[in-house]
């Protein structure tokens, strides 16, 4: 489809033609209605023990990779998809973003800001269009091998020691008395 487009003349790259593809579902999908609420109506209970999911544990193992769950995991994971629509999309979200992040390729970010943004999640539709705030910063953070950790590192060790230097002289001078030297 993208070819035949290019045929017409289309000059652009296949990110902006899916961005202003998105944007005008977007816009179609809100003169049609308003947009199914995903909310837990009622508590998510892990199958084995019948206790409620507290949102602490959903909000981890939303995140957490099906290879790295455990068994017990793995069932509460099961049971939170099944339990809430909601959690199954942010979790396809958070693990299609863990995949972008690790194979330090930027392609698919404009596609999943996209799906992010359609998903009429509040945390996860304000996340993508931060991220889209600054899109130029994020994709080279994806795809380049540097990081500034490093120097962040040695700004923050300096402002503590500052801190720390300060706070000895402010203790020497409340403790030690005044000499005047006449």
């Amino acid at each position: 489809m993208f070819r035949l487009i290019q045929e017409r003349g289309y000059e652009g790259s296949l990110t902006h033609l899916q961005r202003l593809l998105a944007g005008w579902r977007r816009a179609e999908k809100q003169t049609k209605g308003p947009a199914v609420e995903h909310q837990i109506l009622k508590p998510v209970r892990d199958p084995e023990t019948g206790h409620a999911i507290s949102p602490v544990i959903a909000a981890a193992l939303c995140i957490k990779p099906r290879g790295k769950l455990t068994s017990d995991q793995a069932r509460k994971v099961d049971a939170l998809k099944a339990g809430s629509p909601a959690f199954a999309t942010m979790r396809s979200l958070a693990m299609r973003f863990n995949g972008i992040m690790h194979g330090h390729q930027a392609d698919p970010l404009a596609a999943w800001m996209d799906d992010a943004i359609e998903t009429d999640l509040a945390p996860i539709v304000r996340f993508a269009r931060t991220l889209n705030r600054d899109f130029y910063a994020v994709k080279n953070a994806i795809e380049m091998p540097w990081s500034n950790g490093q120097v962040q590192g040695q700004i923050n060790r300096l402002k503590t020691l500052k801190r720390a230097m300060y706070g000895l002289e402010l203790l020497r001078a409340r403790m030690l008395p005044f000499r005047h030297t006449d």
